[in-house]
């Protein structure tokens, strides 16, 4: 299992690890050697994702108080 950095990949490309992990979990494939590193490099994984959800939420929080305040919260932004 070759680790990536996360300060090089973004939510995405870590997500897309972390499921490509968690499939070759659930296949039962791996020695318990190569579980043990593939759960902590998915915990770890899992970490980064929570930050950058959670930095996301709190920009949008920020932008919530001012600048998107009249936005509607159906969705319907105009945006595609």
């Amino acid at each position: 299992m070759v680790a990536k950095s996360q300060k090089s990949q973004g939510f995405e490309a870590a997500m897309a690890e972390l499921e490509q992990i968690v499939a070759d979990m659930e296949a039962g494939k791996l020695s318990l050697e190569d579980s043990l590193a593939a759960y902590k490099r998915g915990a770890e994984l899992l970490s980064f994702c929570r930050s950058k959800l959670e930095d996301a939420q709190q920009q949008v929080r920020v932008l919530e108080d001012g600048v998107l305040k009249d936005f509607s919260g159906t969705g319907e932004s105009g945006l595609s």
